[in-house]
């Protein structure tokens, strides 16, 4: 794949917006940072994954010895106790302490603790995918605030150049070299561009807002730079590494082998599993041992279990097969995916390229508008066209610039959607 060439300019705003001098100024590092510490998803990413090493830890402790004790106290009213000439005891204190076990349970186990340990990577995994998604919203939502502001500005120049354009066509109307409506044409476009402002500053007001939830602020007592240094650049190619590496795919990997030890868990069904059992058991009452008829007594016993399956009427391999296909079809999302992520990286690449190309038409147009709306003032000035013609070549001037902002925003967001499709956040 052809890497995009680079090239490097400089976004500067038509002007400042004096409110936002003293505001705080937040540069993209900045935000990128403070989505990653504050970002409500990645926080329960985190949760997630620590809930994950939980679960390990808990079947972990299934390889170990489980112990338990209990205490039991009886009293027995008449006739039982002190019955039988006082064999039976009227209060008896039992204790005891038991000790499981596990020898072999079919490789469950081993199986169980690699399986929880495959989940945390999955969740892992997840993460790294929340990541990316929350840097690409906080990128998208950084240039989208840059595009307003520069709109704003772009549109408050616009309306001094159409009040410039009034205050010339008033002087002619007052001469008397014009009729009126050209003055009032000139004022309902002033009027507009005025109205336009104001709606401006309300997505303004949107925008941050967006960006405050993305990182987590509280309020949008912020700006973001006033000037921007942007490098087009694309440093990266497609190759199968770049696939491989998406956490998704890393994601679909580790859920295949998880399934793996889920079907090897669920084999263990069909295999014997021994077990073994110590109890020791302390009782005092009243002539309690059975041997000497002392008061207390004291022992302790093992017990060794092997139990084998025999037949289940095909319940445990109809699980298995169930697992080996989820399996297959797991596989086959692999793929898919994987397919999927290709067309995304080429996609994302062709929009880059797109992106580069309206900027080049967008700053020639620009240039040309520029060059058409000094000839208009000038012919204006000679007085060989009227203000409509001024104000047509102003509105046009207008567009272009306006197109060029778009199309520079458009770019950097490409590039950071191009980055992400090829691991590069």
């Amino acid at each position: 794949m052809n890497k995009i060439k680079s090239i490097s300019f400089i976004l500067l705003l038509v002007g400042l917006d004096v409110s936002a001098q003293n505001a705080t100024i937040l540069p993209l590092d900045t935000c990128l940072s403070k989505a990653l510490e504050q970002n409500k998803r990645i926080k329960a990413a985190d949760f997630e994954i620590e809930a994950a090493k939980a679960t390990k830890k808990s079947v972990d402790a299934n390889a170990f010895p489980e112990f338990d004790a209990s205490l039991m106290g009886i009293y027995l009213g008449k006739p039982l106790g002190g019955g039988f000439n006082g064999m039976i005891p009227e209060a008896i204190a039992s204790g005891s302490v038991n000790a499981t076990i596990p020898i072999y349970v079919g490789g469950k186990i081993i199986n169980g603790k690699a399986a929880a340990a495959k989940a945390i990577e999955i969740y892992e995994a997840q993460k790294r995918m929340t990541v990316a998604d929350v840097l690409l919203s906080t990128k998208k939502a950084y240039w989208q605030i840059i595009q307003v502001k520069e709109k704003i500005e772009l549109a408050k120049k616009y309306e001094l150049m159409l009040a410039a354009l009034e205050t010339d066509l008033n002087n002619s109307y007052n001469a008397g070299l014009i009729y009126k409506n050209d003055l009032l044409r000139v004022q309902v476009s002033r009027n507009e561009a005025k109205l336009a402002i104001e709606k401006a500053q309300d997505g303004l007001e949107l925008a941050k807002l967006n960006l405050a939830l993305l990182i987590g602020l509280k309020d949008i007592s912020f700006d973001v730079q006033d000037q921007v240094v942007i490098t087009l650049v694309a440093d990266a190619t497609q190759t199968e590494n770049t696939v491989a590496a998406r956490p998704e795919i890393d994601m679909l990997n580790k859920s295949i082998e998880a399934m793996e030890f889920q079907r090897k868990i669920t084999r263990g069904d069909n295999l014997p599993t021994i077990g073994l059992a110590v109890s020791g058991l302390g009782t005092a009452g009243k002539r309690v041992n059975i041997k000497d008829g002392s008061n207390t007594m004291f022992t302790y016993y093992g017990v060794l279990s092997i139990s084998v399956p025999i037949f289940d009427w095909g319940k445990t391999s109809n699980k298995v097969k169930e697992q080996s296909f989820k399996i297959a079809a797991q596989q086959e999302q692999l793929e898919n995916t994987k397919e999927l992520i290709n067309l995304e990286i080429q996609h994302a690449e062709l929009m880059l390229k797109q992106s580069l190309r309206q900027i080049e038409v967008a700053e020639q147009s620009l240039v040309q508008a520029d060059e058409n709306l000094k000839l208009a003032d000038d012919r204006l000035k000679s007085g060989t066209i009227v203000g409509k013609d001024v104000q047509e070549a102003q509105a046009i001037w207008q567009n272009a610039y306006s197109k060029l902002i778009d199309a520079r925003i458009e770019y950097m967001i490409n590039e950071a959607t191009y980055k992400k499709a090829v691991g590069l956040n």
